[in-house]
Formats: C-alpha cells, structure tokens, sequence
C-alpha cells in the first residue's frame, strides 16, 4: 500500500509529514517534495521493512525513517519479526503501531478473531498492539499510534468508544507520552474515496485531546500531536489544518504527487 503521514503541529514544533510508501524508486520524489516547504517541517518516511536501510541512505538529512510495524519482545526466536533495538541499529527513529490495516487484515485489533489464533499466549488483541507500542518507547523509538473506527461502528455512534478503548489500552502499558504521535484514522475513509467532514474529524480529534487531558495529563493533551488520515489531499488540507485540535495529515495517493508539498505547507 502507499500511505503517507504528512503532520503540520499547532505546537511550537516542526510539522511532520509520516510516510509510508511501497517502492523503492518512490524516494526520490519524497526527497524532493519534502525538501519544496515554506515551513519548518519533520518528515518521517515509513517504507516496507525491506527497504528501510536503502530509504535511510537515500533519504537527506532531516528527513527520518519509520518501520510500518515492530515486535513486542526486545530479542528471542520471533522468525519474522522485527525488534525496536534492531531498528535503532539500522538508524529508524520512529514505529508505526497499530494501523487500520493490521488491526483489520492481521486481526490485530479484532478481540474475537485474535483470540482464536493467538491470545493463549499473547493475550487480548488491543494489549498486543499496546505492548508494541511500549516496546518501541522503551527501545528509544518514537511511536505513531493509529487508531479508528470502522464504518460500522460509526454508523452505531461508537467513534469515541472505539478510539478511547484503543487509547487506554496504551495507557495502561505506558505513561510516558512524548515520544507518541497519535494518528486517527477513520477506516471507513481509507482508500475509499469517502472523507470525513472538516467537523466529523475536528469532533474526533477534540474527544482524544480530552481524553488525554483526562487520563493521562494535561502535559499530554497540550503537547501530543494528534494527527488525522482519510482521503487527504491537496484540496482538502487547508480546511483541516485550520481545526484547532488536527496537528497534521496522514495522506495516501497524494503523497506521490507534486501536490504533496501544499498538504506538507497547509499551514504555511
């Protein structure tokens, strides 16, 4: 897939965009978008694990690297698996946690289906994905915690429940937020051509400030950027940038185009 997380702040810190993308001759284009800002921006590029030492060499300076997952156990015999000191290793400074796709393909966020496969023994599915993210902080990475509904459960009038359930199960892995971006992404306008409406997503963003406020601090609320994906593009940038509680994008297609600058320069 080809995802990228693009994150203007209202804080007083660079804005970030978040990248994930598939293609190793994607790069180029990245660098040069990336380096077109009129803004003081923080670029983190999420490629396939594969190609994550070619898109750190390839990648100038400021412009960090994420992994699109990480293990939760620091070593052992997890064929497959990535751990977060393997990561820092290989010069990756962020993780990506939690997102839609393996919450929903990977059944990492279904209770129910994870359960039958894997929760004997690593326990319910949201701890997994909160013991991921834990992981990555304590092996000095920074996180971008995704969550969201499904159309589904927002149809229901369960956006909030969703997400703060998602949230608390982080929570109460870890206290420690600084080093967490939190990215709402709502799946149902993922890759779907569906966006949620400039106040559909302010409302969202606004509910998890409070929560962090809340339940973890009010140093947490005021400072984590909470970043938000769905059908992000050049044309609808402004108008979410300009919400009080949206501190940043992540964009899909649009990244690949040259259009991808004006969402990296939305508040410029």
């Amino acid at each position: 897939s080809q995802d990228w997380y693009a994150k203007p702040s209202t804080k007083p810190c660079l804005n970030s965009p978040f990248v994930k993308d598939s293609s190793l001759h994607s790069f180029r284009p990245i660098a040069e978008h990336g380096a077109d800002t009129e803004h003081p921006t923080e670029v983190v590029i999420a490629p396939p694990s594969i190609y994550l030492l070619a898109a750190r060499e390839a990648l100038r300076q400021g412009i960090e690297v994420a992994a699109q997952n990480v293990f939760d156990k620091p070593n052992g015999a997890f064929t497959g698996e990535i751990s977060a000191e393997q990561l820092k290793d290989s010069g990756v400074t962020w993780t990506l946690t939690g997102h839609s796709e393996r919450r929903v393909i990977l059944a990492e966020g279904d209770e129910v289906i994870f359960s039958l496969i894997m929760q004997r023994k690593w326990g319910p599915a949201t701890d997994f994905i909160a013991r991921k993210t834990k992981a990555a902080l304590d092996g000095g990475l920074g996180v971008i915690l995704c969550i969201g509904e499904t159309l589904e459960q927002r149809e229901d009038n369960k956006t909030i429940e969703i997400v703060t359930k998602q949230l608390k199960a982080v929570a109460e892995q870890t206290k420690d937020w600084s080093k967490v971006v939190v990215a709402y992404e709502p799946v149902w306008a993922i890759g779907t051509g569906k966006v949620a409406s400039t106040e559909q997503a302010q409302e969202v963003h606004a509910e998890i400030r409070k929560w962090l406020a809340s339940t973890i601090s009010k140093e947490a609320s005021d400072n984590t950027r909470i970043i938000y994906g769905g059908s992000v593009s050049e044309k609808n940038c402004r108008d979410l940038a300009q919400q009080a509680d949206i501190d940043g994008f992540l964009v899909g297609g649009a990244s690949l185009k040259p259009a991808f600058v004006d969402i990296i320069n939305a508040r410029a």
